[in-house]
Order: C-alpha cells, then structure tokens, then sequence
C-alpha cells in the first residue's frame, strides 16, 4: 500500500473520522476529547486527513487558543501504521496552527495508548507528574440567550452547601429530588422514576426560596423564576404568557423552574361564571403534565398557604412530592446563629442563649436579628464609646437586645396549623 498524502480537512471527510475514531475504541483506546468535540474543531479549527485514493487512513485535529495550541485528535488505520503518517499528520496540523503565533503545542493522550512514537517524532516530551483535570458545563454555550431572555441564571455552585441548619429538610431534599435526578442511570437500574414537580409548603420566611435555588446550585442546572404578577402584563394576559413562558423553557436542556407563591395562580376554583383567575389555574394544570414529559427538568412550586390551593392542583400525576419546610430546631439554629455571628467575636458570644431565646423564630428572623445587632454595634462603636474604648464587633448583649426587639414572622396560630398540614396534606 503506497501512494498516501495529506490534505485539509473535506465536510465529506466526516465518515472516516468516525471510523477512525470507532477503530480507536475496538482496540481499547479511549480518547480524551468527545467525538462531538472532534467533530466541531474539523469544522471549525485546524484539520487534516491522510487519504489513499478517496479513503481517509489517518488523521489530525487542532485548536489554537492564543498562543497555546492542542491537539484534539490524531489516529492512523492499523494497516497503515509504522509509515510515517502520523509523524507527518502533526507536522501538517502544526504548519495550519503557526498563523496564530503559538509558542507551545500540546497533547492529552490516554494512558492506554501506547503507540507514541509520531508525538515524540515531532519533539514532543512527556511531561511527568501533572494530573489532568476536567469539569463539564453544565450550560451549553447555545442556551445562554434563550436562558437569558426567561430571567434565568447558573446559580453558585456552593448555595447547597451554604444552607446553614435545616439537616432535616436537607436530607430529604437530597436523597428524594437530587440523587434520581443527578445520577438518573442509577435511578432508572433501581426502577426509581426521577421527580418532575414538587410543592414545598411552610410558614413565610422558613427558607422556601433558598431551598429552591440550592437545589438548583447542587444540580448545576439553570434556575428560572416564574413571576405570575410580571406576566399578567403581557397583552396575551396571564394565562397565555404563562404558557408562552413555559413553551420558551422547554427549549433549555435542564432546568429548575420556581413558582413563588403559587396560591396566586392556583388557588381554589369556585363561582359561575369562571374568573379570569380559574382560567390561568386551569391553563396551569395543563401545563404540568406537558412539563413532566421532558427529562432533565423539576419545577418547584413553594406557598405559605398550602390549604388555599387547588385540589387538582396538588393530586398525584402531577407533584411528586409536597414538602414541608418548617422552623428550624434548636440544632439549626444553632448554625444559622453560628454563620451570622462574625468569626472574630463568635468566641466571645453565648451561642447557646441566642438558640433558646430564638425559638420559634424562622430563619428569615433569625438574620434579621444577627443583622440588626451588628449594625447596633456598629453605630454604638462609632458613636456612643468613649474616646480609647476598646471594644470590636457586637457582643451577647447586642444579639440579646436585637432578639427582643425581633417580631417574629411566623405565629402560635399559624405553626400549629403548620403542623397540621403536614399531618394531612404532606407527601413524602
């Protein structure tokens, strides 16, 4: 077999990258770039192809970022290996790439490949002791505008983590909605279906939203608000840009969809004739099992008026879980206070004190009065010490009086209903 040469990269050529890179994975070589990747850089960046008559034996892909360039693909046939092609091929792709200035090439082999000898060819030196690392986006490059045009954004990867107390409500969380949704494969082995809705329900200020959007962060998923009261002036009116809304999100590959106080749009139907107001729980009801056919999506639903809403609403098909989120306890509290409170003086503060005279409060109350006490320290520093005093950061006294001075969001009447809800209307 004689009478092979190189030339640039052909869009007809895509047949035998593929069978190049399917003869690569029968001989146990499993490339470091993803064949997609591959694939977009011979259309985009730097390519060429060894041919014998039409039929492409071998071939190499680059990308030049800078001044730095990589090679993304390089295989040969085993029938014609030991020729000189690849040693070639790199010397080719490399003559394609100097344009760009690049004073380092470079590779990313796996360590089941053996055949080097065109690398090291080309002046390629092994480097020892680096570690490869590597991280998916989540977010592909071509949902950015669409996921932008919705209001919605990539959340922090660490609000998940960030989650002070609440353990209760955190392992529930995490082992009924992330893990089926985050390891789906294994879901589907064990026959578990992964969740598609879900209600949390609680009094106001337990951390509803904060649930949603780290849930959205320990997913790494766009979170996409919903605001019922924005879309009510849309001239289509609310029912028809709710739907518009969700046929736009339906475009995004993953996504957390929230819809903060839900009872506004899906409260109870009731009076001949229909209200505008059942027209858009209607339309939502709708929407739901249309939404639940699409993998790689949950919608959050949060209210503090879990009894207002519909009965068809909340029924089995459509959520798969209604959770409750509720005061934290006195461990929770505990680490809220102890994230509040300012590490220079956390030492110096009775922690435990704050925990007892805070029951009840929500966490919404308790950074209320963690924040409220530093600011009172501030000032009180700055304006009321006497000339050569001492005293940095807040102390026990200022969180005590910030306590005291705290009206808490959630009263007896509305926790015990609280508690009654979860008795009857919670779905684990």
């Amino acid at each position: 077999m004689t009478g092979w040469r190189i030339r640039d990269f052909h869009s007809s050529d895509l047949d035998g990258i593929l069978h190049l890179w399917e003869v690569l994975k029968e001989t146990g070589v499993d490339p470091v770039y993803a064949l997609s990747e591959v694939l977009a850089s011979c259309e985009k960046d730097h390519a060429v192809v060894a041919v014998h008559g039409d039929d492409v034996v071998g071939a190499a892909v680059g990308r030049a970022a800078h001044d730095q360039g990589w090679i993304v693909f390089l295989a040969t046939l085993p029938a014609w290996r030991g020729r000189g092609i690849g040693t070639s091929l790199l010397a080719s792709v490399e003559s394609r790439m100097a344009p760009h200035g690049l004073n380092k090439l470079s590779a990313l082999m796996p360590e089941s490949e053996t055949r080097v000898e065109a690398f090291q060819n080309r002046g390629f030196v092994v480097k020892k002791n680096l570690r490869y690392f590597e991280r998916r986006i989540p977010v592909q490059r071509q949902e950015l505008e669409p996921l932008s045009e919705l209001g919605g954004r990539i959340l922090p990867r660490d609000l998940w983590e960030n989650v002070a107390g609440m353990q209760r409500e955190k392992q529930l969380l995490e082992r009924r909605l992330v893990l089926p949704l985050a390891e789906a494969d294994l879901a589907d082995e064990f026959g578990v279906v992964p969740p598609r809705a879900v209600v949390l329900f609680g009094p106001p200020g337990t951390g509803k939203t904060t649930f949603a959007k780290a849930i959205a962060s320990r997913l790494e998923w766009p979170f996409v608000e919903v605001f019922p009261s924005r879309l009510a002036a849309d001239p289509q009116g609310l029912a028809g840009a709710l739907r518009e809304t969700f046929l736009d999100i339906a475009e995004l590959e993953h996504v957390v969809v929230f819809i903060d106080e839900v009872e506004e749009i899906a409260s109870q139907r009731s009076g001949e004739p229909p209200s505008p107001l059942q027209g858009v729980t209607n339309e939502l009801l709708k929407i739901i099992p249309a939404f639940r056919e699409q993998p790689g999506r949950l919608l959050v639903c949060a209210t503090n008026f879990i009894r207002s809403l519909d009965s068809a609403f909340l029924r089995h098909g459509r959520f798969d879980y209604v959770i409750p989120i509720g005061l934290p306890d006195a461990e929770a509290r505990r680490a809220m206070w102890q994230r509040f409170i300012p590490a220079s003086v956390l030492d110096a503060i009775d922690v435990d004190q704050l925990v007892q005279r805070t029951d009840g409060f929500s966490p919404a109350d308790i950074e209320f009065a963690a924040r409220s006490a530093s600011q009172r320290a501030l000032e009180k520093a700055v304006y009321d010490l006497a000339p050569g005093g001492t005293a940095r950061g807040p102390a026990t006294s200022d969180y005590l009086d910030a306590v005291a001075d705290t009206r808490t969001t959630v009263g007896a009447d509305v926790a015990q209903e609280f508690l009654e809800d979860i008795e009857t209307i919670a779905r684990l």
